[in-house]
């Protein structure tokens, strides 16, 4: 048995303001079918204008470097192929080349998921 829980958190490039609540929505969207291939589970996704929370759990095999590229990378890309004005602001990467990943511990999700929502 395990309990791998993790918080990520990433930025926009340039801490540009330009996740609207639509654009934070398709990022959720897109994390939880990059998650499918990874055997990972979305527990929540929120954010504001500039950087997104993502709680999600794993299994112990699973690649967390490949997990967290392929979450960033594909939701870069698909941000900006459907939203336009987006690509127009940043045109070469939306997020920033770093992020910050943590195990949350013992820590129930839905504390987590309450400290998130009120960031």
């Amino acid at each position: 048995m395990y309990a791998l829980q993790y918080h990520f958190v990433t930025v926009t490039k340039y801490r540009a303001d330009i996740l609207t609540d639509e654009r934070l929505e398709r990022v959720a969207e897109v994390a939880h079918e990059i998650a499918e291939d990874f055997e990972a589970d979305i527990k929540n996704v929120d954010g504001g204008t500039d950087h997104v929370h993502i709680l999600f759990t794993t299994k112990p095999t699973t690649d967390l470097t490949k997990f967290i590229n392929s979450l960033k990378g594909v939701t870069s890309r698909r941000i900006r192929q459907e939203y336009p004005e987006v690509k127009q602001t940043l045109e070469d990467a939306f997020w920033q080349p770093g992020y910050f990943l943590v195990t949350t511990g013992q820590v129930s999700i839905d504390v987590l998921m309450d400290y998130v929502e009120n960031q």
